[in-house]
């Protein structure tokens, strides 16, 4: 006989901001979120341990070094994942766009400090309770193991674009990744939102802050792209992007 799971004691949050989830089945970008795999009715238990917390722009969610308690889904805004090199310098691994998941990770300490670069909001439950979750739906345990299979993807991409020796490849690249999840997101995957700024691009991309902004104005010379405005960029030439960066 299967032996009934415990029922999850709900999550009692006093932090300022925070609040218990509500209505997760209407979520705008739930269709991206690991919670996708989980029925209307299961997704109650999951909103039973889960808090809706606001970050401002600027916070910080987790320093590199801190012990990890909780793991996020972003539902709004944006986030940067930043390591501190010895020598002081920035590296930013990657960027959080709504739908994504933090906490695939086998350390038990943060490796990256998380900040908003935009007013965002996550859901946070506790690391705990996510794994009673997934040991209660394997269905959730085999989401979360093709979303940790597409983050190797996508790191090895990332390798690739940041081993080449041209900065408007690497832009390219970049552009086309950001074009592909505005389309997932049920955009226009022609017009693409930076919620970062030019130095976090550099940062990313392992290139100066002068490099690419000559680089935008490159493609866009080229008419490759259009920048109608500082945080958007409008792709002209999507075949173009592709065969510069080689996709």
């Amino acid at each position: 006989m299967t032996r009934p799971h415990p029922v999850l004691a709900a999550v009692d949050d006093p932090a300022p901001g925070c609040s218990p989830l509500r209505d997760c089945l209407h979520c705008s970008v739930r269709h991206l979120a690991v919670c996708s795999a989980l029925s209307p009715d299961e997704v109650q238990v999951l909103e039973r341990v889960t808090v809706s917390q606001p970050l401002a722009l600027g916070a910080t969610l987790a320093r590199a070094g801190e012990p990890r308690q909780h793991v996020y889904t972003l539902t709004r805004g944006a986030l940067r994942l930043v390591r501190t090199l010895a020598d002081g310098r920035r590296q930013i691994s990657g960027f959080v766009l709504p739908g994504d998941y933090v906490g695939l990770s086998g350390s038990d300490h943060h490796r990256y400090d998380i900040e908003a670069i935009a007013d965002s909001r996550v859901c946070r439950v506790a690391l705990g309770q996510m794994k009673d979750l997934r040991a209660r739906y394997p269905h959730l345990e085999r989401k979360l193991l093709q979303r940790a299979c597409q983050a190797l993807d996508d790191a090895a991409d990332a390798a690739l674009a940041l081993g080449r020796l041209q900065p408007a490849e690497k832009l390219a690249d970049f552009l086309l990744r950001l074009a592909l999840r505005e389309a997932r997101l049920g955009g226009n995957g022609l017009r693409v939102t930076l919620p970062m700024g030019r130095s976090d691009i550099a940062d990313h991309l392992g290139l100066t802050m002068e490099t690419v902004s000559r680089t935008f104005t490159k493609l866009r010379q080229q008419g490759l792209i259009a920048l109608p405005h500082l945080n958007t960029v409008e792709i002209l030439d999507e075949a173009g992007l592709q065969a510069l960066c080689g996709a």
